[in-house]
């Protein structure tokens, strides 16, 4: 029985040699292509990669399945950033890209992440006609090696110059700051460090080498994982340090004392920063899980607020439409006005160094500001793995409207997508249950930071109770 090939909120993801083999693979480009040959536009797609095991193989094999089934490949043949990517397929307007990529799972996965001529992620009803080409189509043999050679592209200079455009490189050299990247053996390699390092930014790197195991772990710029990048920090004095995942369109943040700066804290603050320096009121996007210190700062600043359903495709459309000034996602997304309508890492790690060196105040001391501003926020995000019995039991239970949570009472229930429960002071949980695993992710955000543990707890408790 042929496997059923599904794009999630980011493309199809699965296990190299169980479920991501080149058959698979050949199904899944196929229905890819069959798509854009049916579709207004050019019958052109970028075929790019992350540094993951097997990569140069199978875009390889992508292009020749392109090519069998009359798109024209354009292959990418160094690892890229997913960003670079998105950008490169909107300067040289061809019909979307394929890309390899598991972002930030752990290495034994890779994944195909399609993505249309605007460079966004693909909406759901593009995915579904991909995924009904698939079935519709069966097995797909392997196309013939004719020895063709196809056109290959360097998409990392004009992103690079586009970065530079965006991003105030030269105040962040005049204030000496000291940087250090953390790439994490993957596609951003030699893209931050070295903007920086051609603007005169001192900046010193960590794992800045392929290596397909991404040191045993998954490529996820998380606390727990920064260490080396704290290290480094300390023998170099540096005042910030920046990372990015497997494929760098999730970023991680260290503020100059080594405290790790959650990316809703970064989303909020960028906010901040880009309506005051750049003057930008034009709107701001979050998923429905992320912080309500962005709903608080636009209230502040009088700017339209959109909550969307998790999955960056619906930013990137409000970027794309020049909606807002920012969008992101408290896992690790953002991307900015005048930019790709696709998570970019690599801007949201200068932009972090550009507020740091033009304000001349740590993160820590910017988010206290806010603080006083607008009120604190503490939030927390956990993975609750359920038995299958507990899960079909939360299933049905998430579809009801509870009325207290831990003895709080619920003032608001929002199901943009899953189940949010706003309480009186404006603290909230959410629950998202995973469409691949029996897990359920729980949200908490508390306004006071001695409520955080107990919200978190009452929270995990309703999910059994």
């Amino acid at each position: 029985m042929a496997v059923e090939i599904k794009f999630g909120t980011s493309g199809w993801r699965a296990i190299v040699a169980d479920e991501f083999t080149l058959s698979n693979i050949r199904r899944a480009v196929a229905g890819i292509a069959q798509y854009v040959a049916g579709a207004d536009g050019p019958k052109t797609v970028l075929v790019g990669r992350d540094p993951r095991f097997l990569g140069e193989m199978f875009v390889a094999e992508a292009a020749r399945v392109l090519a069998a089934h009359g798109v024209t490949p354009v292959i990418i043949p160094a690892a890229a950033p997913t960003p670079a990517i998105a950008y490169a397929v909107r300067q040289l307007k061809t019909g979307g890209s394929i890309n390899f990529t598991a972002s930030h799972n752990p290495p034994e996965y890779n994944g195909i992440k399609y993505s249309t001529p605007d460079g966004a992620p693909a909406l759901p009803e593009v995915t579904q006609r991909i995924e009904a080409n698939v079935k519709a189509q069966g097995y797909v043999p392997a196309p013939p090696d004719s020895g063709a050679k196809f056109d290959e592209v360097d998409v990392k200079p004009d992103y690079l110059k586009r970065i530079a455009e965006l991003v105030d490189l030269p105040a962040i050299k005049k204030s000496g700051l000291k940087v250090v990247f953390d790439p994490f053996w993957g596609a951003a390699r030699g893209y931050s460090c070295h903007i920086l390092r051609e603007h005169g930014v001192e900046t010193a790197t960590v794992h800045d080498y392929r290596d397909v195991l991404f040191g045993g772990h998954a490529p996820e710029p998380d606390d727990d994982l920064l260490g080396e990048c704290r290290k480094k920090m300390k023998e170099t004095g540096a005042g910030i340090g920046i990372a990015t995942d497997g494929d760098a369109d999730r970023f991680g943040v260290v503020d100059g004392d080594g405290t790790f700066m959650q990316p809703n804290y970064i989303i909020a603050l960028l906010f901040n920063y880009l309506v005051e320096t750049r003057g930008w009121k034009n709107g701001v996007a979050k998923s429905v899980a992320t912080t309500n210190l962005i709903n608080a700062l636009a209230e502040h600043y009088g700017v339209p607020l959109y909550e969307t359903p998790v999955g960056f495709k619906y930013i990137g459309e409000l970027i794309d439409k020049d909606k807002i000034a920012i969008g992101g996602e408290e896992s690790a997304g953002l991307t900015i006005r005048g930019h790709v309508p696709e998570k970019d890492g690599v801007i949201a790690g200068l932009l972090a160094a550009e507020m740091v060196a033009v304000r001349g105040k740590s993160l820590g001391e910017q988010l206290q500001q806010l603080f006083d501003r607008v009120g604190s926020y503490y939030p927390i995000r956990e993975n609750f793995r359920l038995t299958p019995e507990v899960k079909e039991k939360f299933t049905e239970k998430v579809k009801t409207d509870p009325a207290e949570i831990g003895g709080r009472k619920v003032s608001k229930v929002v199901r943009t997508d899953g189940l949010k429960l706003i309480l009186e002071d404006g603290s909230w949980v959410c629950y998202r249950l995973s469409g691949t695993e029996p897990v359920v992710r729980v949200y908490s955000e508390a306004r006071k930071e001695s409520d955080s543990a107990p919200l978190s707890d009452a929270a995990k408790a309703w999910v059994m109770g």
